[in-house]
């Protein structure tokens, strides 16, 4: 089965709308390759691996969460590790596809939500808050737990050692925050909700300290084990949509 570029890209936007965040990113298209698809690639990242990968798997799209180009970075020129990073995509016409914030906040196949119902979460609501857009979920476990008991989940779940900030072992545990990735300060939003936990993928060291004196309990599973279970959403809606479309998932070693 063969996807037009053009098909691709629309179905992507409608379903992510881009348009309603104000992202540090450009969401869609950050590469233009090859008009039709017939095998993609998914990935947390376009990293040198990925795009390599994709070259070796003769993919014609690699479909990211992060992209290749951040307000933070300024202008880049295409030298050194950057060049080597992009040109695989370049030399052999692989489209780059990169959507960052809608990925975060989808109600059916973002990040938060993946991770939720990976925890069995129910009660679901959008939380959050990013320049007006929502950028993860608050929901309900089945039932309370201990915060040592979430720990231990969210290790089996992610496969990834969890940092964890314990105002009390007995302070239990029912409804949970959850925005992925470097949201580490957003525990705050979700003690003025009134939330027992707060799950992300990143924790500072003062965050650690202030959570944990305000009686909440903050977990951070690591930024790229908490944002690995969106892209997969995606590529599952996909095959859902384009049965005949190749789609496959490729994971990556990265600690942080």
């Amino acid at each position: 089965m063969t996807v037009e570029r053009s098909e691709f890209d629309l179905f992507l936007k409608t379903l992510l709308k881009p348009e309603l965040f104000d992202d540090y990113c450009p969401n869609g298209l950050q590469i233009e390759g090859k008009t039709g698809l017939k095998k993609v690639l998914f990935a947390v990242s376009a990293t040198r691996e990925s795009a390599e990968y994709a070259e070796k798997i003769k993919a014609d799209a690699l479909v990211v969460h992060h992209g290749l180009f951040w307000k933070f970075h300024g202008t880049r020129t295409l030298t050194g590790p950057f060049y080597k990073r992009v040109a695989p995509l370049l030399k052999n016409d692989i489209n780059l596809f990169a959507y960052h914030l809608p990925l975060d906040a989808h109600p059916e196949v973002g990040n938060a939500k993946s991770l939720a119902a990976l925890l069995e979460m129910s009660e679901l609501q959008p939380f959050g808050n990013y320049k007006g857009a929502f950028t993860g979920i608050s929901g309900a476990l089945p039932a309370e737990i201990s915060g040592s008991e979430l720990k231990h989940i969210l290790e089996k779940k992610l496969s990834h050692s969890v940092l964890y900030s314990n105002p009390s072992d007995a302070k239990k545990i029912k409804r949970i925050g959850i925005i992925t990735g470097g949201a580490n300060s957003e525990w705050r939003e979700a003690h003025k909700m009134g939330l027992d936990a707060y799950i992300t993928g990143e924790m500072s060291e003062h965050d650690y300290h202030e959570s944990r004196e305000s009686g909440i309990h903050m977990f951070a599973g690591g930024h790229h084990a908490t944002e690995k279970f969106g892209i997969q959403s995606l590529m599952k809606r996909i095959q859902e949509t384009y049965p005949g479309l190749s789609c496959e998932y490729m994971d990556s070693e990265n600690p942080a």
